[in-house]
């Protein structure tokens, strides 16, 4: 079988699994062997698979298994200088093409699997690995053969792996910030109101603006519009300003800014993104909708954290901005007509996006399940998202009915469908497993 086909993590999960014909097994050193144990996968450097227990000719061994596709992978990755390997007691492989050794010149017994494996297990591999139409789902074709429950198992599954996932960038962050939650709340929602296109350029410049300074100036709207336009860089010059309201602002920032000492650390206009956005989407817009949260809130952590429902959280997002903002979508350029507000849909991404993982993160650090569990219910509160990453899984009858399931959704296309990491997926193993003979 040629090496461009086959891929070793398809041999790892064959090994795991046992999913072979194990029919007079024998080593190509002429030993029969009995896999009493696999072992164990190993995810640090050194051998595949750890602690497994074999019967090879008449002697018992307990140690190490390593998988190639081909047996001179062996010395193509110098494993016979490196003393790791030398507690291997059985070298998988699809091909046995060369004998290897371990750094004392004894050979390692080999396994070839290629003539072990099933004809129809490697046909659903391939259906899966070479799977067209890279907006359809590599096993699409195979659904109707997988039952709902593992469908909605391995949902539940990848959505806590996701929220997990954000949960610990969160706690990255408050270990970053000195362990304080109400900077880390204040990093979170500002990345949170980049919306993907800039949430980069709004992380970037949550940290180039002090919280601290931020709190001391909410109580006037226009000084903190002040500071977050002056900051983020896209005020200019009072004396070049296209309107009075933008001289004001930018001579309210100057002032600030001296005071503060920010100048320095001022972000360029280009670090923000325009192209390609509709404009109730422009960075312009959203920085208007965080000045009007900021100016409404006395501290942000304990809120979000606190807020019991949806409808509590929407009150605490959906801020009207100010007068400037509901007819300009860029300094000096008036709308046609009214700016759109915030919108619920935006709102429910946030909460999604930066509340829950802000709670998941909280209560991990009081190592307080029930308020995990709590935090990842409210994404079952949330009407579902509607994208074109989701449309084809709906199309295939997947369950979407709330953001829990958008975010589990999401989650399987990114980590699992995507990359094509169908071996580590519970539906693409159901489909595999569908195709292993039953004697083997």
């Amino acid at each position: 079988m040629p090496r461009g086909f086959m891929q070793e993590d398809f041999l790892h999960y064959v090994w795991q699994h046992q999913y072979f014909d194990k029919t007079q097994l024998r080593t190509e050193q002429g030993d029969d062997v009995v896999v009493l144990r696999p072992g164990f996968r190993n995810a640090d450097a050194g051998p595949d698979f750890l602690n497994a227990r074999l019967v090879l000719g008449d002697v018992e061994w307990n140690g190490a298994v390593e998988i190639h596709l081909f047996a001179s992978d062996w010395h193509r990755h110098q494993h016979q200088t490196d003393k790791k390997y030398d507690q291997v007691v059985l070298h998988v492989v699809l091909t046995a093409d060369q004998p290897v050794h371990r750094t004392d010149g004894t050979e390692v017994p080999v396994l070839a699997l290629a003539p072990r494996l099933a004809p129809t297990l490697l046909a659903a591999y391939e259906a899966l690995l070479t799977a067209p139409a890279p907006d359809l789902l590599p096993c699409a074709a195979a659904l109707p053969t997988v039952p709902e429950l593992t469908r909605l198992m391995m949902v539940e599954r990848v959505l806590l792996e996701r929220v997990a996932d954000k949960a610990e960038q969160v706690q990255d962050l408050h270990a970053q910030t000195g362990h304080d939650w109400e900077m880390t709340a204040w990093l979170v929602l500002a990345a949170g109101f980049g919306f993907k296109k800039n949430t980069e350029a709004l992380t970037q410049l949550a940290q180039a603006l002090p919280l601290p300074v931020l709190r001391r100036h909410r109580h006037g709207l226009r000084q903190t519009e002040a500071l977050l336009f002056g900051q983020a860089g896209l005020l200019p010059p009072a004396a070049e300003a296209p309107d009075a309201y933008c001289a004001e602002l930018r001579r309210e920032y100057d002032f600030l800014a001296h005071k503060y000492q920010l100048m320095d650390s001022a972000l360029p206009a280009h670090t923000w993104n325009f192209l390609r956005l509709r404009p109730a989407n422009f960075p312009t817009v959203r920085l208007a909708q965080l000045a009007a949260v900021l100016h409404a809130q006395s501290r942000l952590f304990q809120p979000l954290l606190d807020a019991p429902t949806v409808a509590t959280l929407e009150k605490l997002l959906l801020v009207p901005v100010s007068e400037y903002w509901r007819r300009h979508y860029r300094p000096g350029v008036p709308a046609a007509g009214a700016v759109p507000a915030l919108g619920r849909s935006s709102a429910h991404l946030l909460i999604s996006n930066v509340v829950v993982p802000l709670r998941v993160a909280h209560a991990r650090s009081l190592d307080n399940q029930a308020a995990v569990e709590a935090a990842v219910d409210l994404l079952a509160q949330l009407p579902r998202e509607q994208n074109s990453v989701l449309a084809p899984y709906e199309a295939l009858q997947f369950r979407h009915r709330t953001a829990a399931d958008s975010q589990g959704l999401l989650a399987l296309h990114r980590g699992y469908c995507q990359p094509r990491r169908c071996l580590h997926c519970a539906i693409g193993s159901r489909i595999l497993q569908r195709n292993v003979p039953t004697a083997r």
